[in-house]
């Protein structure tokens, strides 16, 4: 098949919303191109709209990582509960937090993006001329970009590959893997979101002279 044939292929198979067909028309290459456009859109559109809402864009990320921190915890919680008063054990105790990690860490990262601290090297990278800084920024956002295209793109096709195999999460009756996983495409398309928002920033700091290389602060405010 040509190319413009399989990204036809895709939009039909999303279009039936057939698990089995959106996991054949994903085994082709031009997956890549289509899911780098479908990111990056995303990623425009999620910037919209935290410029819209600034309230999601300063707590969206931080609710669903607190959310699921207590979820895992209180399973936990009640689960030793359970084992050990109760003698009783739920099936599903040991295979939903590790689900719920997933969601929190993924969230996590998107919004320490945003943040910057991730691996920024901010002390070798001070000392360098500030046109250097602003190309290691730069390089920041294309190989952030590139990198969550890959996961988005990959994980898109597992979860297609879970749905369409109706994998259910271990220890329950009618509790879809593809429910979790899925979370994982959606949160590298908000980190997209906030490699964007980064980029703009880095583009009028260069331009006004504000300094590029600023501290990072884990759990900061954006």
């Amino acid at each position: 098949m040509g190319f413009w044939s399989d990204i036809s292929a895709i939009f039909s198979a999303f279009a039936s919303q057939d698990s089995f067909e959106i996991r054949n028309a994903l085994k082709s290459d031009a997956v890549w191109v289509f899911g780098a456009v479908v990111a990056a859109l995303g990623g425009f559109v999620i910037m919209w709209i935290y410029r819209m809402v600034p309230l999601l864009d300063r707590h969206l990320e931080r609710t669903i990582m607190v959310w699921s921190y207590l979820a895992i915890a209180f399973i936990i919680f009640w689960g030793v509960i359970d084992r050990f008063i109760f003698s009783n054990q739920q099936p599903w105790s040991t295979t939903v937090p590790p689900l719920l990690f997933m969601i929190m860490a993924w969230f996590g990262a998107a919004f320490n993006v945003r943040l910057r601290t991730h691996l920024s090297f901010a002390e070798f990278r001070t000392a360098m001329p500030r046109t250097g800084q602003f190309l290691c920024l730069c390089l920041d956002a294309v190989l952030w970009f590139v990198f969550a295209v890959i996961v988005v793109v990959t994980t898109t096709r597992l979860t297609a590959l879970s749905a369409s195999n109706f994998q259910i999460v271990l220890g329950t009756d009618n509790v879809m893997q593809w429910w979790f996983l899925i979370t994982v495409p959606l949160s590298f398309v908000l980190m997209i979101a906030r490699v964007f928002e980064n980029l703009i920033d880095d583009i009028r700091n260069f331009k006004s002279g504000e300094p590029l290389i600023k501290q990072a602060v884990i759990g900061g405010d954006v």
